[in-house]
């Protein structure tokens, strides 16, 4: 709140009392006018703070990356990096929503001018491994805490979940922008099992060593005609009741 100084005229014998200040409304508490250029500034240097980092991931590796070494790369205190990142695990899961970002950015065009099912699940898995390239050097060392059920990095747990659902409504736009004739309850679910098949995809990549990741290219070019055969089967009469067990087994594992 904002007050006179204490060196006013007013303060002296024999002035005029000042008239009390007018209070502008970017001056109050909580208006909209003081919190917006202080949220703004906070993103800033929270995303700051993740671009240092995922730097540093690629120059120096992330095991031998440190907190400390981002918050002086980044120019802000120590005290101030953990106030926006709990820890280096953290960072790497707003890596995940920055990652998931440019993921759709990327699989934009090709899901704005295609609608074979085929051609719009290849452009969009190529489009992740594009995004993710940058990041193939540390990626085996995160992946590690990853894979650790308990661990926040996990991409089924509660705190990846935003990150998650962005990339189910990827693959959901895959299936409901494309001229491909689904099954409607293999519809409904066939999102997060393509979102599934993506997170294959990854780990198969994560490990991958040939030039430039070559073999996952090749692995997305093989299985994607497959898939895309399974959904136009899935719609065959003598193949439905299959169709409906393996539904109902996903639905009851969803459930437990």
């Amino acid at each position: 709140m904002t007050t006179a100084a204490a060196d006013s005229p007013a303060d002296e014998p024999g002035a005029s009392p000042a008239a009390p200040e007018a209070k502008t409304p970017a001056a109050v508490e909580g208006d909209p006018g003081v919190e917006k250029p202080r949220r703004a500034r906070g993103e800033q240097t929270r995303q700051l703070i993740l671009e240092t980092a995922l730097r540093l991931f690629r120059e120096r590796g992330y095991t031998e990356t440190t907190m400390r070494a981002i918050a002086k790369e980044a120019g802000v205190a120590v005290g101030n990096a953990y106030y926006y990142f709990d820890s280096k695990e953290h960072l790497i899961q707003g890596f995940y929503d920055r990652n998931q970002a440019a993921h759709r950015v990327a699989a934009e065009p090709v899901l704005a001018n295609e609608k074979d099912f085929a051609a719009r699940l290849r452009g969009v898995l190529h489009a992740g491994i594009d995004v993710n390239e940058p990041y193939h050097s540390f990626a085996a060392t995160f992946f590690k805490s990853a894979a650790e059920p308990s661990s926040p990095l996990s991409p089924f747990s509660r705190e990846s979940s935003p990150a998650r659902e962005a990339a189910i409504s990827i693959f959901r736009d895959v299936v409901d922008g494309s001229s491909a004739k689904v099954d409607p309850e293999l519809r409904k679910e066939l999102p997060e099992l393509l979102w599934l098949s993506w997170m294959g995809v990854v780990l198969f990549w994560v490990y991958d060593h040939s030039p430039e990741q070559r073999r996952t290219r090749r692995l997305i070019d093989g299985i994607v005609p497959l898939v895309d055969r399974l959904v136009a089967l899935s719609r065959l009469r003598v193949l439905r009741p299959a169709l409906r067990q393996i539904l109902a087994l996903i639905d009851s594992i969803r459930r437990d």
